[in-house]
């Protein structure tokens, strides 16, 4: 439901107002407080406002990049360091985000996780404590992020599912998320998600039901976001636990690290990437024998939809990589107790290896998958996407791939860079371009690439196929 609230002139009503962070917040430096608001090119302040902004629009639906700041054009926030603590001000906000004068609970501890977070990742870059030029170092990053942001659980048996899937999906879609929700809420699943509306919302909502059914307290609606996304989904009001990790290769490898098990719903091309990614990681010889509950699921009209990925995957990694998830459709139950038994596969896997519970250490992840890949012409053209390399390095170019067209769709830098210099070439070998082809048309059919009811998807990608 979108609650904007329009004033007399027809534009969206805003509200001034100093408020106190809830839920607590680190007593933040001068000089930190000094960077957020620090509007120039070495300052955070342009970061937080961005983020802020899509917080405080918290539910809102929307593909462009720029439109929330089209609709609040004069919308500014400060953090302000006073004797007695952290006051956060706001210029021009959503004057959805307040009831009767007063900011909403859950949108004021989002806007905390926002400082947090933006505050905590510039202090420890500036200090060098993050080796980001290492594999180890870069999973050490992600962990300390989500350390700081008391994310992880010690003490508590594996119970964490991701689900993955596509903000832009159908009805019937995002009913059959909500079912499936529902059923591991029943047994006491937790749920992380990219903190977004649609296949992102509707697992929460539903496991909220059950949770309530269960009296099961201290529930865990876990969103993982990233600066260069965030804007395009704002986070989902079920959240109860956000964090922002500093770009899509540290937000993907925290869902990995921290999940027990993935459920993938149907989406679009940034549902293919995390695929890509997870699956990549999988393939590689080091993480054999490493139990990793992964299930693609959606209702009966999604069965095209998994099929098209089956076909795909097959086709550019071999047939053998179906072993590595299950395809179940339209039975939420099966969905569930499939999930059940694969973490607890992973629990034996985790007490005989001596692995925490929290967080996968034993994986491991190629520096090729944590650096961060910026989509431009080059790069995309760049990519080495043939079957003559290994399996996980050819997963690797993929992902990176569907990277760049998210970029292209959602990612402010990615509009602007298609605007002035035409759509990105991806170009490969024949048959998988051929296919990846069909499957991005049939993406475009089926609207998973802009919401329906929007202008004429425009493609920012020409796959080449000579």
């Amino acid at each position: 439901m979108n609650d904007t609230q329009i004033d007399k002139s027809g534009k969206p009503a805003t509200v001034s107002a100093r408020i106190s962070p809830a839920g607590g917040l680190d007593i933040l430096s001068r000089n930190e407080v000094a960077r957020l608001r620090d509007a120039s090119g070495s300052g955070l302040h342009s970061l937080l406002r961005r983020c802020a902004l899509a917080t405080l629009t918290s539910g809102d639906i929307s593909d462009d990049p720029r439109g929330m700041f089209e609709q609040y054009p004069n919308f500014d926030i400060q953090v302000l360091q006073q004797d007695r603590g952290i006051k956060i001000e706001l210029s021009h906000a959503p004057a959805k985000a307040f009831v009767d004068g007063h900011i909403i609970r859950g949108i004021n501890e989002l806007l905390v996780a926002v400082v947090r977070d933006i505050t905590y990742v510039s202090t420890q870059l500036e200090q060098g404590n993050f080796d980001l030029d290492d594999a180890s170092g870069i999973t050490h990053a992600v962990f300390e992020i989500l350390r700081n942001a008391r994310i992880l659980k010690p003490q508590i048996d594996p119970n964490l599912a991701v689900c993955w899937g596509g903000h832009s999906i159908s009805r019937d879609e995002y009913e059959y998320t909500k079912l499936v929700g529902y059923q591991l809420g029943l047994r006491d699943l937790d749920i992380c998600t990219g903190c977004g509306p649609g296949a992102m919302k509707g697992p929460m909502k539903g496991a909220t039901i059950a949770h309530a059914k269960q009296r099961r307290h201290k529930n865990r609606y876990i969103g993982i976001t990233e600066p260069g996304i965030i804007a395009a989904e704002s986070p989902n009001p079920i959240v109860n636990q956000l964090v922002i990790m500093p770009d899509i290769e540290k937000r993907l490898e925290a869902f990995v690290r921290m999940g027990h098990g993935i459920i993938v719903f149907p989406g679009g091309v940034g549902t293919a990437e995390e695929i890509l990614y997870l699956l990549g990681i999988l393939l590689h010889p080091d993480n054999a024998g490493i139990p990793f509950p992964l299930i693609f699921t959606g209702p009966k009209q999604s069965a095209a939809y998994f099929k098209q990925i089956d076909t795909f995957l097959r086709l550019a990694l071999g047939d053998d990589v179906a072993q590595y998830y299950k395809i179940i459709v339209d039975d939420p139950i099966a969905v569930s107790h499939a999930m059940v038994r694969g973490i607890e596969k992973v629990r034996h896997h985790r007490l005989d290896n001596k692995d925490a519970f929290f967080f996968n250490w034993s994986l491991n992840i190629p520096l090729t998958f944590q650096q961060p890949f910026a989509p431009t012409h080059e790069t995309m053209r760049a990519l080495a996407i043939h079957r003559n390399r290994p399996r996980h390095e050819l997963a690797a170019d993929l992902r990176r791939a569907f990277s760049g067209i998210v970029a292209g769709n959602v990612k402010d830098e990615g509009v602007r860079a298609i605007e002035k210099q035409g759509p990105f070439e991806i170009n490969g070998e024949t048959e998988i371009m051929q296919a990846l082809d069909h499957l991005l048309q049939a993406f475009v059919q089926q609207h998973r690439m802009k919401l329906p009811g929007g202008t004429v998807y425009v493609p920012c990608y020409r796959v080449l196929t000579a």
